[in-house]
C-alpha cells in the first residue's frame, strides 16, 4: 500500500507537470520534440525513484529488462556469497571447538587410566566429575556443529541456485564468482570435518583403552579379594 501511495503521488506530479507545460504558449514545432525528450525523461527517472525500480541507473535507454535481470541476478549472487561466507566460518569455529573439546576429554580419560591404582575414592570420584562435564561440554559442541551445518548446507543449495539463475540471464561473471565461492567454502569445511574426525577416532580409541583397563583393575580386584569395585568403575559412558 505504501508503495502504491507513492506511485500514485508521482503520477499526480505527473500530470500537474504536464498541465503546466503544455497549458503554457504553444513552442515552435521544431522545439516540440525537445519538451517530449525532457517531459519523458523525468517521467522514467522519477518513477523509478517512487519504487517501481529498485536498481539504480544512468541513462534511462539503457533499461532494458534483460539488463535489468542481470543486475538483479548479481545483487543475488552477491547476498547468497554473503551468506555463505557467514555460515562457513560460523562451522569452521564450531567444528574447531567440537575439536578442542574431544582432545581435552581424551587427555582427562588418559590421565584418569594412568593414575587408576593411585586414586583414592575421593579422588576418582572428582576426577570422574571432570569427565562427566566435559563429555557434557562435547555433546553440546557435537549439537552446535549439526546446527551450523544446516544453516550452511542451506547457503550451499542457495548460492548454487543463484550460480544458475545469473548464468541463465547472461550474468556469467556473477555466476562464475559464486561457484568459485562454493568450492572454497567446502574444501575449508572439510578441511574442518577432518579435524573433527581425527578427533572422533582417537576418542573412540582411547574409550576402548579405558574398557580394557578398567576391565583388568576390576579382575585383579576380584582375585586379591579386596574392598568391593567402586561404583565409579561400573559407570556407562
Amino acid at each position: 500500500m505504501a508503495a502504491l501511495g507513492r506511485v500514485t503521488t508521482c503520477f499526480r506530479l505527473f500530470r500537474s507537470s504536464a498541465r503546466v507545460l503544455f497549458s503554457s504558449r504553444k513552442p515552435a514545432v521544431h522545439k516540440a520534440g525537445k519538451w517530449t525528450n525532457i517531459l519523458y525523461t523525468g517521467i522514467a527517472s522519477l518513477t523509478v525513484g517512487c519504487g517501481l525500480c529498485a536498481i539504480p541507473f544512468g541513462q534511462v535507454e539503457n533499461l532494458s529488462h534483460d539488463s535489468l535481470i542481470r543486475r538483479a541476478a548479481s545483487l543475488v549472487t552477491d547476498s547468497s556469497s554473503s551468506f555463505l561466507s557467514q555460515t562457513t566460518l560460523a562451522l569452521i569455529d564450531a567444528i574447531t571447538e567440537y575439536s578442542k573439546a574431544v582432545h581435552t576429554l581424551i587427555a582427562l580419560q588418559k590421565r584418569y587410566l594412568d593414575s587408576l591404582e593411585k586414586l583414592t575414592p575421593a579422588e576418582e570420584d572428582t576426577i570422574w566429575q571432570v569427565i562427566i562435564g566435559q563429555r557434557l561440554e562435547v555433546s553440546d559442541k557435537r549439537d552446535e556443529c549439526m546446527r551450523f551445518e544446516l544453516n550452511w548446507v542451506n547457503a550451499v543449495k542457495l548460492c548454487e541456485t543463484a550460480a544458475e539463475a545469473a548464468y541463465i540471464s547472461g550474468a556469467e561473471h556473477a555466476s562464475i564468482t559464486v561457484r568459485t565461492n562454493i568450492q572454497v567454502a567446502q574444501s575449508q569445511v572439510e578441511k574442518a570435518q577432518k579435524m573433527s574426525v581425527d578427533a572422533d577416532v582417537k576418542l573412540a580409541e582411547t574409550k576402548v583403552m579405558e574398557v580394557e583397563r578398567v576391565s583388568q583393575y576390576v579382575a585383579s580386584l576380584e582375585n586379591s579379594d579386596e574392598e568391593e569395585v567402586p561404583e565409579a568403575y561400573l559407570r556407562e559412558d
